[in-house]
């Protein structure tokens, strides 16, 4: 079954999930700060694309440009000699202004890349709440090469930014997404919703490859308990009425509880949307052993061995390729066959039902309905599956100072205090700074040093406290050495301050001068 009748089916599965879940679609966003000109300054929300790059943790300030024509970008911006790049090396990036319609988001985004533009802000072409622009389920080349961050604005801010650039005004923005997702401490919590299914085109192509690519840094993160992963699995289920028609057969296991899309999109041929739910329940209870056993990152190994040794198109897409896989891993298959169950049974599986109520959107987060998503401390990402842009997400997630070295490596962010210390505090003599590099940029916070911890603004000064402080520096006190003598103003006897020894008066700090004593002879 194809084409109306198969959209059909689709539709009535979707509805029977959104009736289930009567939760909602949430749209991740980040804002947008309009520095000039000045009767448009002020902070606006605008929505993340789903493709690109968004710099999660991050800035971007830029110039804004509505082109002369081609303001749809459907079309590659040379065939009018238009270019974005900035005019002088060094110069502040330019964004793209561009109005809704015509052609996929990603489409705008892709020409508005190759003509040099460093973001692109869609206008939308309508009142109405922000959504989120997502990819399509074709153009692979679009999909994989966006690298930079697209958001859509309002028609209201929009328009006022057409206007003002028609008229001649220099539009200077700010991209900020530095609170696009939460960081309240030192682990993040991160959940991949995706699919075994690997002929379903562009997407599970993305979701495939970036497994491949992110599985070392995801297990290095999750033994070392930087993150706390777990993998998750949509699925629907078919509406009563329908539970015995051939195309719910085809597509769901434990008579209609459990269902995915055919593969091929036909029910007479290749695998079936049941098979699919199958191998989904596999993986998810090949992650469930794992971690009762203390090892979750080999969820990482299963499926990106699962994929290598049993591909569909070699007809490998079977019960015993996964069990030889699990094998192979160290797994008890035995427990893996047993979470599994029995797939045609008249029964709730409790591996997929509790899959079906994760579903459902909770607190901030909304309903999970795009695959493949990632939910990183309890947002949904929006961007592209790769493997640094993912990370650079996750470690945004973390508290500032509580970042592990990996977030804070040249390929993922710039060490501040590199220049000018990030104008913090230094003691150059001591080699001691308050400067400290997060993934969020850096902070000036006094340090604690061979275990002395100083005390100040972290700006301005900083001072060695405690036990121990004379130790480092001579606790910024005095001191003088005389025929091989140290005479110091510093005292561990006393947490803080500067005192000139018994004998001597001054400031303590900068100076201290002896006291010429006269004394009196008795003669006997």
């Amino acid at each position: 079954m194809r084409g109306p009748a198969w959209r059909a089916l689709l539709v009535v599965l979707a509805l029977a999930l959104a009736d289930a879940a009567a939760g909602r679609f949430v749209v991740e966003k980040n804002s947008i700060q309009v520095t000039s000109p000045d009767e448009l300054k002020g902070k606006y929300e605008c929505a993340i694309g789903n493709f690109g790059v968004p710099q999660y943790g991050g800035t971007l300030h830029g110039w804004v440009e509505y082109p002369r024509t081609n303001r749809k970008g459907c079309q590659s911006f040379d065939q009018f000699d238009i270019s974005f790049k900035p005019k002088k090396a060094g110069g502040r990036p330019n964004f793209v202004l561009l109005d809704r319609g015509e052609c996929f988001f990603t489409i705008k985004a892709w020409n508005a890349q190759n003509a040099g533009a460093a973001a692109v802000l869609v206008v939308d072409d309508k009142s109405e709440p922000l959504i989120t622009m997502d990819n399509p389920e074709e153009g692979k080349e679009h999909l994989e090469n966006i690298t930079i961050p697209s958001v859509l604005i309002t028609k209201k801010l929009g328009d006022q930014l057409k206007k003002s650039a028609e008229a001649g005004d220099m539009l200077s923005v700010l991209l900020d997404w530095r609170e696009s997702l939460p960081h309240p401490d030192e682990r993040v919590e991160y959940e991949f919703w995706t699919n075994s299914n690997d002929e379903c085109g562009p997407k599970c192509d993305m979701q495939m490859d970036f497994v491949k690519s992110f599985r070392g840094t995801a297990q290095v993160l999750e033994k070392k308990g930087y993150t706390q992963f777990t993998p998750h699995y949509i699925t629907w289920y078919c509406p009563e009425a329908f539970v015995t028609s051939k195309q719910c057969k085809s597509q769901c296991i434990n008579h209609g509880r459990y269902c995915a899309p055919d593969p091929e999109q036909d029910f007479s041929q290749g695998y079936d949307g049941k098979d699919v739910v199958v191998q989904n329940l596999h993986q998810i209870c090949a992650f469930k052993i794992a971690n009762e056993t203390g090892k979750p990152w080999l969820w990482w190994d299963y499926v990106h061995d699962f994929a290598l040794r049993c591909p569909m198109k070699d007809k490998k897409y079977t019960h015993d390729c996964a069990s030889d896989v699990i094998k192979s891993l160290g797994l008890d298959v035995e427990k893996v066959n047993k979470c599994v169950g029995d797939p045609d049974a008249d029964e709730e599986n409790e591996i997929l039902k509790a899959e079906q109520d994760a579903q459902i959107g909770h607190g901030k987060r909304g309903d999970v309905t795009i695959l493949p998503t990632l939910v990183i401390n309890s947002r949904q990402y929006r961007g592209k599956l790769d493997k640094v842009a993912v990370l650079k997400a996750i470690c945004s997630g973390f508290e500032e100072t509580t970042e592990p070295a990996i977030c804070l490596s040249e390929d993922i962010q710039t060490n501040e205090c590199l220049d000018n210390n990030g104008g913090c505090w230094l003691d150059k003599a001591n080699n001691v700074t308050a400067c400290k590099d997060t993934f969020r940029g850096r902070v000036c916070e006094c340090p604690i040093v061979k275990g002395v911890k100083f005390v100040g603004d972290g700006y301005t000064h900083c001072e060695a406290s405690g036990i121990g402080r004379c130790e480092i520096g001579n606790g910024g006190c005095w001191q003088d050495t005389k025929d091989g003598k140290t005479i110091s103003a510093c005292s561990n006897e006393v947490s803080e301050g500067c005192k000139c020894p018994a004998g001597f008066k001054g400031d303590g700090v900068k100076s201290c001068e002896g006291i010429i004593q006269k004394l009196d002879f008795l003669q006997p």
